[in-house]
């Protein structure tokens, strides 16, 4: 038999306030939560305005699309440590690794498929590497990773002599220009990644265990969870993902650069700390991500086709990072706790220890 609460009034029992949480589609639709979106929108019509003829044109699009889908690879792989609680600074040297191994073994007349398979080994082999040095060698993520990326700068160096690759054959260099409805497959690769990456990260325990390694590291271990394994794995996976990110470079250049790999650390984490401004209410996330690298791609296309000069893209994703990175700390000081701010609280904890 169900008891009715006599002390309260009919409005108070129906009231929508009982039924569901308030304001739940004001707060979805909010700036702080999906801002990236609202930059978006004015972007598109700041651009539109002021140029239409080249903004606003179908191959601009079709081009940016292409062309951020290896940056947005880049970022998504960069996902997997951040959530765990580690800063890969070696993620552009890792590009640029996967990028000159795979031209190096092709003019080694591997066949295509062991040329990929190999990369990808080397890129967990250097994941694991790394993380060996956080969890074993008890160094910060930030000096281990910074001290990798010199190294991996030099072996890309080494391995290539310090020149260009050239000729790697137009069947290599399909993997990454040819086309399927007029879309290029690193696009198609990155929606899988990307599918397959916020499957794991949002709806499996492997998912939860690496936000639990990010938020408290100390919780996690006492809860079970076995920290060290995660961010071991967190880096292997990134490396993995990173190797690929690689892989597409060679492709579409059909061309062996050792020194493209930098160029993608800072939209990577510029990215990726916007994406987790959005959505998820301070948490990295995939999608968040990947809008992240779109919107700040727009802001820089419009600029370029406006006859901004060449070094806008370095300012505008600078500054994006600067802003993502205020945004983040501010709602952590406000009450809602986000990654970046857990991570920056925990790093200053262990210096004052």
């Amino acid at each position: 038999m169900t008891v009715i609460d006599d002390t309260e009034t009919p409005a108070e029992r129906t009231s929508p306030e009982r039924a569901r949480p308030p304001h739940r589609l004001r707060e979805a639709l909010s700036f702080r939560r999906i801002s990236a979106i609202y930059i978006f929108a004015a972007l598109f019509l700041l651009f539109s305005l002021w140029v239409p003829n080249t903004f606003l044109d179908g191959d601009t699009w079709k081009a940016m699309l292409d062309d951020q889908a290896i940056t947005a690879l880049t970022a998504v792989s960069l996902v997997i440590p951040l959530s765990a609680g580690v800063f890969n600074l070696a993620i552009g040297s890792q590009v640029a690794v996967g990028s000159i191994l795979s031209a190096w073994l092709l003019s080694q007349h591997l066949p295509i498929p062991a040329t990929v398979m190999l990369t990808l080994v080397a890129g967990a082999a250097i994941g694991l590497a790394t993380g060996l040095l956080i969890v074993r060698a008890r160094i910060d993520s930030f000096i281990a990773t910074l001290g990798v990326s010199s190294v991996l700068l030099a072996i890309t160096t080494w391995i290539s002599d310090g020149q260009q690759i050239l000729d790697l054959g137009a069947a290599y260099q399909e993997l990454a220009t040819g086309q399927l409805f007029g879309i290029t497959y690193p696009v198609y690769f990155l929606v899988v990644v990307a599918s397959a990456l916020w499957y794991v990260l949002e709806r499996t325990p492997a998912g939860r265990r690496v936000y639990a390694t990010g938020g408290n590291l100390d919780a996690a271990r006492l809860a079970g969870v076995r920290t060290s394994t995660t961010i071991v794995l967190s880096l292997i996976a990134c490396g993995v993902i990173a190797s690929a990110a690689g892989t597409l470079v060679s492709s579409r250049l059909a061309t062996g650069d050792p020194s493209i790999g930098p160029g993608y650390l800072l939209p990577a984490f510029a990215a990726a700390f916007l994406g987790s401004t959005q959505f998820r209410g301070g948490r990295y996330n995939v999608w968040g991500t990947v809008i992240a690298v779109y919107v700040l791609a727009t802001g820089v296309k419009g600029l370029q086709l406006a006859g901004a000069p060449v070094w806008i893209p370095d300012l505008f994703n600078g500054l994006a990072l600067l802003l993502a990175v205020g945004m983040a700390v501010r709602r952590g000081a406000t009450g809602r706790t986000s990654a970046i701010a857990r991570v920056l609280r925990r790093r200053r904890a262990s210096q004052e220890a």
